[in-house]
């Protein structure tokens, strides 16, 4: 049996954001991340929205990019005290991601970090609060998700955290919100978002509900995420309702390992962190010469080649070829680097300004450990081709030197 599960509401387009009105409850706690939205006035926005609904609402700001467990108990504590039956998450994946692992210790106090890592594990949420999220970056999708990604520093781990408890109740995806976002971030959150659509069409928990939205948001993603990048802003409406589209494919349909890498490459190295969209991006192709040794995933790849993106060739050989350039050009034209040897702090190429941050020595000193928690990550399993530990090694070595798959 398959199951397909949303948020009970999406609401969508310019001024989306100001449904929250609508909202029914006593007390709103409102978590957010830096400043960008407070600065945009749109954090004032929904607090000003909330009170009108009735509620008393407080704050939890500063949640930080590729959140931690310490700041998800911090946030949890302030619910605690403050016993909100809402919960409204606004800005980008990090914010929305850690209020729903806040929520779980929220609900649960004696709960622990380690059994919630288990895909699917989580006690049953809404006992105490319902949950919005209000997305402000075209990419993670986590505003109609089933998926956390929380960051444990002690061991240099990001771990997912996958139940559909934490899909949220009510989505809104305010385009207006995007307008202000830098174009590198938009590079890497809609690569990013290209990465959900084509590893849910290929999973082995694909079906025809999210094939629908996989397939429909790969053809708008590469039609507009090189305009979004340059700023236009039918563009930016285009790509975040195009993202969202594409976490309601993964949210059911699952993903692989592109996800698995960047999962436990992202906080591995000592000198930054290889950001998350940037490390899919670079991920991608490989990882689509890999599974195509699937034929069943040869014939998917082969498909979004010729009939979504009307790609050259006629074998399936000489599309899967196609997609895979396709997808360097992208990363060309967003300036995002194609392998870990040449990318730099920041998510952006090598070069006189900014040197390599993760050396070939420590690379290869920590390959074993990374290859062996890719094995085991949760977005592992629904890969199309079985993979293990050896060959997590031999791809990531490929995503290092920017070798071509042909094993």
């Amino acid at each position: 049996m398959g199951r397909f599960t949303n948020p009970r509401d999406l609401y969508f387009g310019e001024g989306a954001r100001h449904e929250v009105k609508n909202l029914k409850g006593k007390k709103a706690i409102i978590v957010s991340g830096g400043s960008s939205m407070r600065r945009g006035g749109f954090l004032q926005d929904v607090e000003a929205d909330l009170k009108e609904a009735g509620m008393e609402v407080q704050l939890f700001e500063g949640v930080e990019s590729d959140p931690s467990i310490e700041t998800v108990m911090k946030g949890a504590a302030a619910m605690r005290d403050f016993e909100p039956d809402w919960i409204v998450a606004i800005g980008g994946g990090s914010p929305i991601d850690a209020a729903k692992a806040m929520w779980v210790f929220y609900e649960y106090p004696e709960e622990s970090f380690d059994n919630i890592i288990q895909p699917f594990s989580f006690p049953e949420l809404r006992q105490k609060a319902h949950f919005c999220a209000i997305s402000s970056t075209s990419g993670t999708a986590t505003e109609v998700t089933a998926f956390s990604v929380i960051t444990d520093y002690a061991k240099g781990i990001k771990y997912p955290l996958a139940d559909f408890n934490i899909t949220p109740d009510v989505a809104i995806v305010d385009p207006e919100l995007t307008y202000t976002m830098p174009a590198k971030l938009c590079a890497h959150t809609g690569m990013d978002a290209l990465t959900h659509c084509m590893e849910a069409y290929v999973s082995t928990f694909a079906s025809m509900f999210t094939d629908a939205n996989a397939l429909h948001g790969i053809r708008e993603i590469v039609e507009w995420l090189p305009k979004s990048y340059a700023g236009d802003h039918e563009a930016r409406q285009h790509m975040h309702e195009a993202q969202c589209i594409a976490g309601i494919a993964f949210s059911s349909g699952l993903l692989g390992i592109v996800h698995s890498m960047a999962h436990k490459t992202g906080a591995a190295f000592e000198n930054g962190h290889i950001i998350h969209g940037a490390a899919n991006a670079m991920y991608l192709g490989k990882v689509i010469q890999w599974n195509s040794k699937d034929p069943r995933a040869a014939e998917r790849y082969a498909y979004v080649a010729k009939e979504v993106l009307h790609l050259p060739g006629e074998t399936n050989e000489e599309l899967i070829a196609a997609l895979v350039q396709k997808i360097r050009d992208l990363n060309d034209q967003l300036n995002i680097p194609q392998s870990i040897k040449d990318y730099a702090n920041g998510g952006v190429k090598v070069d006189a300004e900014n040197p390599q941050m993760v050396s070939e020595e420590e690379f290869l000193a920590k390959l074993p450990e990374i290859a062996a928690n890719a094995e085991t990550d949760a977005c592992t399993p629904e890969n199309p081709r079985e993979t293990k530990a050896a060959d997590f090694e031999k791809i990531l070595k490929a995503c290092y030197y920017d070798t071509d798959i042909d094993f």
